[in-house]
């Protein structure tokens, strides 16, 4: 990778679906009302979530294992239903810690992670509450989840107070991001434009924006920061008044996060099983992502009254919980798949777990070896 260079004119948009075309038109002319630039994150936010365009608001397929089923990327829980299962270990445990009988899930995908869990703690959870802003998902999980369909809701916005334990599975993620660039020394804030033959490009305002911490060396350098997902810990802090929360996702801490060597940025898109660094192009038609930078999760939810109960890898998490136990009992075919779960090419050692605990903590199942809080 080079340094970061003047923006230039992103790739000629391939052919588009009728809902990216639609939403590449909404994005114009957002960015029309705002004087001809949009800032990165109100970009992402219309690309993801805009009402029947965005890319989890209409109805193509996000999750499958292969291509062909027109899907585009697999999560934890697609991938293996011992993901679930393990997972369920942590969620019980804090059920008998804090008193508490429903699950909260927010952005619940396929509704796969919600079924391995009510399956494998059964009449434990008195309720199971998803919170998804996408109708169109919110479909399939209706119908994934039929067979609980008593102890299930849907719920569009969150009440003033949630008793129950949270899970996020590769949520903070898709949460939008402000893009911050430094040329020459100087910070500048990154946002879109509409160029003179119609596709989209970058283009840099001055800003008073900055990184948590300052990226050392002089190197031009791009990265991300993370409002939206420190608000929305910080909201759900207010919320929770018993209970505990855990996040599963792709990220680093902050020393890691804004590292001199990570000067491109974590944003990446997602289409088809590939990946691509380009969220220009195929608006609407693709996912967009960052990774997570877990120590301004954590200060947020410690800033707003919880407490962190644990932060490790996804791997040390899911062993602790009895994955290993679990694979050995499974089929060969089986064991295969969720390995990729705990190997550290795949999502072993990328993804990480971050809970906290509303009220006192406790010596958590999931972070009672390999412990990483100290490096946040």
């Amino acid at each position: 990778m080079g340094a970061v260079s003047t923006p230039t004119t992103p790739p000629s948009v391939p052919t588009a679906s009728s809902a990216s075309s639609a939403c590449a038109a909404l994005v114009r002319r957002a960015i029309e009302r705002d004087g001809g630039w949009l800032p990165f994150d109100r970009f992402m936010a219309l690309a993801l979530y805009a009402p029947g365009l965005g890319y989890y608001a209409h109805g193509s397929r996000k999750f499958g294992h292969l291509p062909q089923s027109g899907s585009d990327f697999v999560t934890a829980p697609e991938l293996s239903p011992l993901f679930g299962q393990s997972l369920a270990v942590a969620v019980a445990d804090a059920f008998d810690h804090t008193g508490t009988d429903e699950v909260w899930e927010f952005g619940a995908g396929s509704g796969a992670l919600a079924a391995q869990l009510l399956a494998s703690l059964g009449e434990r959870v008195a309720r199971y509450t998803i919170v998804d802003l996408s109708g169109a998902l919110r479909a399939r999980q209706q119908e994934r989840l039929a067979p609980w369909a008593g102890r299930v809701r849907w719920v569009d916005a969150l009440p003033e107070a949630i008793e129950g334990v949270v899970v996020g599975n590769e949520v903070l993620d898709a949460m939008p991001v402000q893009l911050l660039v430094r040329r020459a020394g100087q910070w500048q804030e990154r946002g879109v434009v509409v160029q003179p033959d119609g596709a989209f490009g970058w283009a840099d305002r001055p800003t008073g924006l900055r990184p948590p911490v300052e990226p050392e060396g002089p190197q031009d350098y791009l990265t991300e920061v993370h409002p939206q997902a420190r608000a929305f810990i910080a909201t759900l802090a207010e919320r929770l008044k018993r209970g505990a929360a855990y996040f599963l996702d792709y990220g680093f801490p902050e020393s890691e996060y804004y590292h001199p060597q990570r000067h491109m940025g974590t944003l990446m898109c997602h289409q088809a099983h590939r990946s691509d660094d380009d969220p220009l192009v195929a608006v609407g038609d693709k996912d967009i992502t960052a990774h997570v930078d877990f120590t301004g999760v954590a200060l947020a939810g410690q800033d707003a009254g919880l407490e962190v109960l644990g932060y490790t890898s996804q791997a040390r998490f899911l062993l602790d919980c009895g994955l290993a136990e679990r694979m050995m009992a499974a089929p060969l075919a089986e064991r295969a798949l969720a390995a990729r779960l705990i190997h550290e090419h795949e999502m072993g050692e990328l993804f990480k777990v971050l809970a906290f605990a509303a009220g006192e903590s406790w010596d958590a199942v999931g972070f009672r070896q390999g412990d990483r809080s100290h490096t946040l």
